[in-house]
Formats: structure tokens, C-alpha cells, sequence
């Protein structure tokens, strides 16, 4: 009976534990591979080497060349995400996005913008929100994100995504191009290719330009052009790095092109070795509750349900072997002695001598004719009588 409980307490114990791995796999791991509400604000770093850029100074326009720094900050909007409703509500979460580029050797702000928008917490693609906007030239503006903008999908494929390009204010292919090693992660590398897009600026803006570098123009466009290199981690879809090269130039209709922009931007070391550390910290996360603690309560769990088995059946079989000892053993000793077992008893201990209770004795009142039997003498005392 004790083995049997004991057996019953382990079975149990052991199912509970298939159930917690199945929880860690299947309820456990979906919701951690999402954006957390509570993400640290994170900063990435991009610099240029002899860039030629457009700077503005106190209302002077010049084409100047100096080293480039660029700072993103990314912060997540607690208060906005929680206002969030219907279908994004639990489903996205507000990102406050600020990027400052100044030049290194004299600290001055070249140019900044701001945005905020909503992502899909598990694709990391921006979802129709009517908060968004995007501030790049001193105003608010309303605008559409959409697609991938900071971050790629958790568990990134090897196929071709799109990324939103905030100049273009759309959205353009990014081809898988292979995988690279970054520091210790294998990392999957994905290409966007701008060529020569138009952008649509305000027409006085496009006028300030042409009055400063194209005299005698009387129209023009700005010409962009793009390639963008991120190296994605495909657990956590977080860039490990970034490299931008970006030109835009400024197109007249009379005259020659002027050079607004030729930079080559890219995370310097140390945001390529913190975002290293992020996504590692990540996966690590990931793979615990994914993998190892599944696995192991699972084989735990296992091994408690075939010792419970074992043990039950120990109990259950102990009575039958019980029954079986006793029905062979051989019946107790009857008290009451029989006549085999009694002892012999020898004729010299009868208490009437040999034969006595088999033949009765001789009787003196009978005499035989047969001449064979022996008659009984008298006594002599008989005799003598006679003869007197």
C-alpha cells in the first residue's frame, strides 16, 4: 500500500512537470518573443568620415565637409501605449523616436527630426495608428509608417523584407543578401537600394535652394539616393548593425547638380558591441525558457512518471506474492494423535501378560476326546483322595 501511494504522488508530480514544459513552450516563450512594455531606452551611434553636407547658419547656406555623428534615442511611451485601443490594444506599443547628426569637430547641429509611431509587438512593423507623426522640418507632420522601421520580425527569415525610408515617407525592398558573423552572432544581412528618388519638398524650401546654389534656376528637385545595409539578429529581429550611405543632390534646371549630401554612416564600435550584448542577453532569455527548462522538466517529468509505474506495480504485486507464500505452506500440526502415531507398546507391558486381549484363558470345565489335545492333570491333592 505504500509503494502504491508513493507511486500515485510521483506519477502525479511527473505529469505536472510535462505540463509546466508544455506551458514554458507553447504559452511561456510566445509571450516574451514580443516588444516589451517596459523595453529600456536604448541609443545607437552612427558616424561619417569626411562627409559633404548641406549646413545652415543663421539663415546662410553653405556645402561644408567634416566628420558626421548621428545619435537615434528610441524610448517606449507607457502612457501612449496604455491609451492604446481596439485592435492595438495589447497588440502594439508606442515608440518615441529622436535623431540628432552634428558635426564633430565644432558640437553643431546640422539637422534633427522626431516621431513617434505604434509597432506590432511580435513583427516589429509599424501598424496604422492615427497618433504617428514625423517632425523633420520644424513642423508635425502626418504621416503613414509602415513595414519594418527599426527593428525586424522575432524568428527573421531568409527572404526579402521592406523597410520604411523616412525621406521617401514609403516603404522599399530590402533583399536577404546572406549571412555574416557579427561579433559572435550569425547575423542575417538584408539590402535596401534607393536610386535617384525625387523627394517631395516643400516648394519654397526647393526655391531657398536654388536662390543660394543654382542662380538662374527658376526650378529644381532634390535627387536621393540610398543603400542601406542592416545585419539582423534573426532570434530577436534587433539590428547588431547599420550602414547607411546616403547622397542627395540638388537638381536644377539650369546649371550643374549641387552635392546637398555624401555620407557614409555607420555604428561605431560601441553600439555594434552593446547591441551585441543586448540581442546575446535576449536569446539567452529565449532560449532558457524555449529550450533548456522545457527539456529538462520534461526528461524530469518522464523519469517521476516511469518510477511512480514501477513503484505501483511493486506495491500491486507484493499482496499477490503474500497470498501465493501462504497458500504453500504446508497445514499446522492436528494436536489429536492417531493410532499410527501413537507409540508401540510391547507385550511384556500389556498389564495381562502376551495376548491377553486377543485370547480369553483356558476353561477347566471342558474335557476333549480328541487324543491330540492334551487333557488337564489334576492336582495331586485330587489324586489322593480318589485312591482313599
Amino acid at each position: 500500500m505504500k509503494h502504491r501511494a508513493i507511486g500515485a504522488v510521483l506519477f502525479g508530480g511527473g505529469v505536472l512537470l510535462l505540463a509546466l514544459a508544455a506551458g514554458l513552450v507553447f504559452v511561456v516563450k510566445p509571450a516574451v518573443t514580443k516588444l516589451p512594455y517596459d523595453l529600456k531606452p536604448a541609443t545607437s551611434v552612427a558616424e561619417a568620415k569626411g562627409a559633404t553636407f548641406l549646413q545652415i547658419t543663421n539663415g546662410t547656406i553653405a556645402i561644408n565637409q567634416a566628420d558626421l555623428r548621428s545619435t537615434v534615442l528610441v524610448s517606449p511611451n507607457r502612457d501612449l501605449t496604455g491609451k492604446l485601443s481596439g485592435d492595438l490594444d495589447g497588440k502594439a506599443v508606442v515608440w518615441t523616436v529622436g535623431q540628432t547628426v552634428d558635426r564633430t569637430d565644432t558640437k553643431e547641429l546640422i539637422n534633427a527630426y522626431g516621431a513617434e509611431l505604434a509597432l506590432d509587438r511580435v513583427s516589429g512593423a509599424a501598424l496604422n495608428w492615427d497618433g504617428q507623426w514625423l517632425d523633420d522640418t520644424g513642423e508635425r507632420q502626418r504621416i503613414q509608417f509602415t513595414e519594418q522601421v527599426y527593428k525586424f520580425p522575432f524568428g527573421t527569415e531568409k527572404k526579402d523584407y521592406k523597410i520604411f525610408d523616412r525621406d521617401l515617407r514609403a516603404d522599399t525592398p530590402a533583399k536577404f543578401t546572406g549571412t555574416e558573423n557579427v561579433e559572435g552572432i550569425e547575423a542575417y544581412r538584408f539590402e535596401q537600394v534607393i536610386t535617384d528618388q525625387a523627394l517631395n519638398l516643400d516648394a519654397e524650401r526647393v526655391k531657398l535652394l536654388l536662390g543660394s546654389l543654382a542662380p538662374g534656376a527658376t526650378t529644381g528637385k532634390v535627387v536621393y539616393s540610398n543603400t542601406r545595409t542592416v545585419w539582423v539578429d534573426p532570434v530577436t529581429g534587433s539590428y547588431l548593425k547599420v550602414r547607411e550611405v546616403q547622397r542627395k543632390n540638388l537638381v536644377p534646371d539650369v546649371g550643374a547638380p549641387a552635392v546637398l549630401l555624401n555620407a557614409d554612416f555607420s555604428y561605431n564600435d560601441e553600439t555594434v558591441a552593446s547591441s551585441v550584448e543586448r540581442a546575446k542577453e535576449s536569446r539567452g532569455q529565449l532560449t532558457l525558457l524555449g529550450v533548456y527548462a522545457p527539456i529538462g522538466l520534461a526528461l524530469l517529468g518522464l523519469l517521476l512518471i516511469a518510477g511512480g509505474l514501477l513503484l505501483a506495480r511493486r506495491g500491486a504485486a507484493a499482496p499477490v506474492a503474500e497470498a501465493r507464500h501462504r497458500a504453500d505452506l504446508p497445514p499446522a500440526a492436528d494436536p489429536t494423535p492417531t493410532r499410527v502415531d501413537q507409540p508401540a507398546v510391547r507385550d511384556e507391558d500389556r498389564p495381562g501378560g502376551p495376548l491377553t486381549d486377543e485370547i480369553p484363558p483356558a476353561s477347566t470345565n471342558w474335557k476333549s476326546d480328541d487324543s491330540t489335545v492334551p487333557t488337564q492333570r489334576s492336582a495331586p491333592d485330587a489324586d489322593e483322595a480318589e485312591k482313599r
